[in-house]
C-alpha cells in the first residue's frame, strides 16, 4: 500500500526551547504518512531541550543542509525561532523553499523565521497572537484561523491547531507531487 508522502523529505528546524508539541506532532504525522523527516539544528547529533522539557536530537547541522534535497520545511514555535531567525543559514534555507514554492509550515512563534527571511509580504498567514503585529508589519495578511494555507505556505496559531495544521501540510505536500 502506497503512503501519501512516499519519496518525500521534510526538513524540521530545532533549537533550544522549541515548542515540544509543535515539533513532535507534525514530525510523527509526516512519518506516519510515509515521509522521511530530517531534524536540523545549529549542531548535528545534539540534544535540544523543548520548552516543556522534551528532548529532540538533531540529525544534521543546519549549515550542512542542502534545501534542494527536501520537499517541505517545518518551523515549530517556542522561544527557538527568536534566536534562530538571526542565523543567515536559516534565512537562506527558508528563502530557498519560498523561491522553489515548496512547503513552508510555521506554527505559533515559528512565523518569526519566515518574517526575518522576508517571505511573508502579501501572504495570508496566522500565528500566535503574540506575533500578530510582527506578521502584519512584515507585510503579511493576518487571519485569525486554526490554519491558513496560501499557495505553499501553511500556518497555525498554537498547539490546539495541530490537527488542522498537519492536514494543511499534507494538502500542500500531496498536491505538489
Amino acid at each position: 500500500m502506497s503512503s501519501p508522502l512516499s519519496n518525500q523529505r521534510i526538513l524540521v528546524i530545532v533549537g533550544d526551547i522549541y515548542e515540544d508539541l509543535e515539533l513532535w506532532y507534525p514530525k510523527l504525522r509526516m512519518l506516519e504518512a510515509g515521509a522521511e523527516v530530517v531534524v536540523a539544528g545549529p549542531e548535528a547529533n545534539t540534544v535540544y531541550a523543548g520548552k516543556n522539557g522534551y528532548p529532540c536530537k538533531s540529525d544534521a547541522a543546519l549549515h550542512a543542509i542542502d534545501p534542494s534535497a527536501f520537499d517541505g520545511l517545518l518551523v515549530p514555535g517556542g522561544f527557538m525561532p527568536d534566536k534562530l531567525r538571526r542565523e543567515q543559514v536559516v534565512l537562506d534555507i527558508v528563502r530557498h523553499f519560498h523561491d522553489e514554492q515548496k512547503l513552508i509550515a510555521a506554527i505559533c512563534h515559528g512565523g518569526w523565521i519566515p518574517i526575518s527571511a522576508g517571505v511573508y509580504r502579501g501572504i495570508r498567514v496566522t500565528g500566535s497572537l503574540g506575533i500578530k503585529d510582527d506578521l502584519i508589519n512584515a507585510g503579511a495578511i493576518w487571519e485569525d484561523a486554526a490554519v491558513v494555507i496560501d499557495n505553499h505556505h501553511v500556518s497555525s496559531r498554537k498547539p490546539d491547531d495541530l490537527p488542522e495544521f498537519c492536514k494543511g501540510m499534507l494538502e500542500v505536500l500531496t498536491r505538489t507531487h
